[in-house]
């Protein structure tokens, strides 16, 4: 790898295009080096990923009104269109709006692959635009599978790149800035696009996609699932303006008025992006992991504690008024973001949206532990979080920094980088229970590691109640040969929602 170093430069110093990192950026999309056997495998594994968790939120409503907005758009007149989730192969959309309505649905359950470094990142928000893009320009030029691997490899290569340098969140800015650059990355490596039209797409799609945090904060709203879409499709419109030979906003990133100067941490500030040399396979994906529960990620370690706790202490369970408080020893994000040091009282609420419950560890650990499981939908219904014993085991539940476990999140040793901590459990009659653990057993260091039986299973068990039996198999069979399709193929690779799924659930009806 190389270390690209970024800094703020003045207008007057007229930094050269070659040293932005912009460039650089496209300069890793643009090398036609080939993807190892291994990545392309975790491609695949992703691929199902997404669409297991996507089948399994069809029928909600941030997910009906993208795809409704989607499918109210005609195809493009550059190519044959794009396929939505969840509709015939033959209901296509413009690319744009079916990387938008897709990547809804991905994020609507917060439910797929996930990379933390210094930045947050859900790099399987990647796949919608790049397989949009893909199935609609497939035929126009020659694109099989191939090359969509090599796009997705891309695309995770240029978001972990970025995450594990530059830090949006510290300055209130939403992680999906550095979604936008590289999904234009990975559509550029799709295209075959040379190195000067991917810098204007990667500056375009970076200019578009910065907004705060707000969208994760309080009372959080469905833009949640949103957010990350909005950038897909930012990223689609990036490189086709690219592509026409328009210009972007140069240097985006090191401009005296630029992201870093204005919106992240000044002009004083230098930060080094480890990028692949020339030459060098795009094995980022391989850092990231996906998740068990539906969960935000550093929720995912507490669950599978919550659970082993609730089975070696049934009288706890059985009886919970026992328990006193419950003290989490976690990362600084844990803490602050899904933890009590978010000070958002929403996080307590039982009345609260489930988008903020699955960000809140002091209920997903109350409820864990009582129930010993956690399900997508079970675990999250307004029934589930109203129970009398539930909220008084919920509301004693806080989180405290520990300056070791924030080390160990931020540590870029993938073998001692960890999601978890340590949890004392205070009784009434003064004793004490301490328990820890560091990734999430589906971690690939965790007890369970993930492998493609397991992302089967997943995409089985999420899909059986809104797709037929036929239409999983198909599903499996095209996504397991992604690296072998033809351009007809390409079109395959979504699902279709079993007879009267979609029509079960009102379709909003807005300007479109």
């Amino acid at each position: 790898m190389q270390l690209h170093h970024v800094r703020v430069h003045r207008s007057d110093e007229n930094l050269a295009r070659d040293g932005q990192l912009a460039w650089k950026i496209a300069e890793v999309a643009a090398d036609p080096v080939e993807v190892a056997d291994d990545v392309t495998e975790m491609v695949v594994n992703r691929v199902i990923d997404n669409a297991a968790v996507a089948a399994a939120s069809l029928t909600r409503r941030p997910v009906v009104a993208a795809r409704s907005q989607a499918l109210s758009h005609p195809v493009s007149v550059g190519g044959d269109g794009a396929t939505v989730f969840g509709a015939d192969v033959a209901r296509r959309s413009s690319p744009e709006w079916a990387a938008w309505a897709n990547g809804v649905a991905v994020r609507e359950l917060d439910y797929h692959d996930t990379f933390l470094a210094a930045e947050y990142s859900h790099p399987g928000d990647n796949i919608p635009p790049i397989v949009a893009v893909a199935q609609h320009l497939a035929a126009a030029r020659g694109l099989t599978g191939r090359e969509l691997v090599r796009g997705i490899a891309t695309g995770y290569e240029i978001q972990v790149d970025l995450v594990k340098a530059i830090s949006l969140h510290q300055h209130k800015i939403d992680h999906v800035a550095h979604l936008g650059p590289s999904a234009a990355a990975g559509i550029g490596t799709l295209l075959g696009l040379d190195a000067e039209t991917i810098f204007q797409a990667v500056g375009q799609a970076l200019h578009t996609t910065t907004a705060t945090r707000q969208s994760r904060k309080g009372e959080i709203s469905t833009w949640k699932a949103h957010a990350p879409a909005f950038a897909g499709k930012m990223a689609v419109e990036a490189v086709d303006r690219a592509m026409r030979g328009e210009t972007s906003p140069t240097p985006i990133y090191e401009g005296e008025d630029g992201v870093i100067a204005w919106l992240l941490d000044g002009p004083d500030a230098a930060y080094d992006v480890p990028l692949p040399e020339r030459g060098e396979a795009k094995r980022a994906i391989l850092d990231t992991y996906t998740k068990e529960h539906s969960a935000e990620y550093q929720a995912q370690a507490w669950i599978d504690l919550a659970r082993k706790l609730h089975h070696e202490h049934p009288e706890l369970v059985a009886d919970p008024s026992r328990i006193a408080s419950v003290v989490i020893h976690t990362s600084h994000h844990t803490h602050n973001v899904i933890g009590s040091g978010a000070n958002d009282p929403q996080k307590y609420d039982p009345a609260a949206s489930r988008e903020t419950l699955d960000h809140s560890i002091p209920y997903i650990f109350a409820v864990a532990f009582l129930d010993g499981t956690w399900h997508h939908v079970d675990s999250y219904t307004p029934e589930r979080a109203g129970r009398s014993e539930t909220v008084a085991l919920w509301r004693n539940v806080t989180t405290v920094e520990d300056e070791e476990w924030t080390r160990r999140y931020h540590s870029l040793d993938i073998a001692e980088k960890a999601f978890g901590g340590r949890v004392v459990l205070t009784l009434t009659d003064g004793t004490t229970i301490v328990d820890e653990i560091a990734v999430a057993d589906a971690h690939p260091l965790g007890a369970r590691p993930f492998g493609r039986e397991q992302y089967v299973e997943k995409f089985r068990a999420l899909a059986a109640d809104v797709l037929e039996a036929a239409e999983i198999e198909r599903f499996l069979d095209v996504a397991q040969r992604l690296p072998h399709l033809t351009p007809d193929e390409l079109g395959q690779l979504t699902i279709i929602a079993a007879p009267g799924v979609l029509t079960s659930v009102p379709t909003p009806h807005g300007i479109f």
